[in-house]
């Protein structure tokens, strides 16, 4: 890496951790103006027609001001950090695209299940209770936080700082344990 290289990269750093620390606007502001249309262009050579990007972009620094207290300067630049968050919230949006919204889902009363099902579904839970509960702790708190809490694997590795192939590691490993557990 050049001196510039290094220098801007720490200048990014020190503008991030005065929106961190100070909730700088100003700083914001710069990060928002030379990072918001580079993103939007990322984002639209992934294939985001430009309103989605432009929305995209907007949850990104959103969430840039909300979370740069999880930004690590040891783990990663400001500007990989953007755009991961970036690629996650496409994916989100993707995701979110390929739900059936409201109006699509059957509605009106369903028939109740029969007893022998009822019964059936009340022991898989309770064995699946029971399958969660015999994961080793690490395993099971990720799993908590994947399934039931909703957060992607980066999510995840950013709120616990634990490294994404950690994360994705022992998910699979605990997804393992419990469908052998489910037999």
């Amino acid at each position: 890496m050049t001196t510039t290289e290094t220098s801007t990269r720490m200048a990014w750093v020190a503008q991030l951790e005065a929106v961190r620390d100070q909730r700088d606007q100003r700083a914001f502001g710069e990060i928002f103006q030379y990072f918001a249309p580079r993103v939007k262009s990322f984002l639209m050579k992934s294939g985001a027609p430009a309103d989605v990007a432009e929305e995209c972009v907007q949850e990104v620094m959103a969430t840039l001001w909300n979370k740069a207290q999880l930004f690590d300067p040891a783990k990663a630049s400001v500007s990989t950090w953007i755009f991961t968050i970036a690629r996650n919230k496409r994916i989100d949006l993707i995701r979110k695209q390929r739900r059936p919204e409201p109006e699509d889902l059957p509605w009106g009363p369903e028939s109740d299940p029969e007893q022998e099902d009822a019964l059936a579904l009340q022991q898989e839970t309770e064995q699946l209770g029971r399958a969660l509960q015999a994961l080793p702790e690490k395993q099971r708190k990720l799993i908590e936080r994947a399934y039931f809490g909703e957060l992607s694997h980066s999510e995840i590795a950013a709120e616990t700082g634990l490294p994404l192939g950690t994360i994705k590691s022992r998910i699979r490993l605990a997804l393992e344990r419990l469908r052998h557990n489910m037999k």
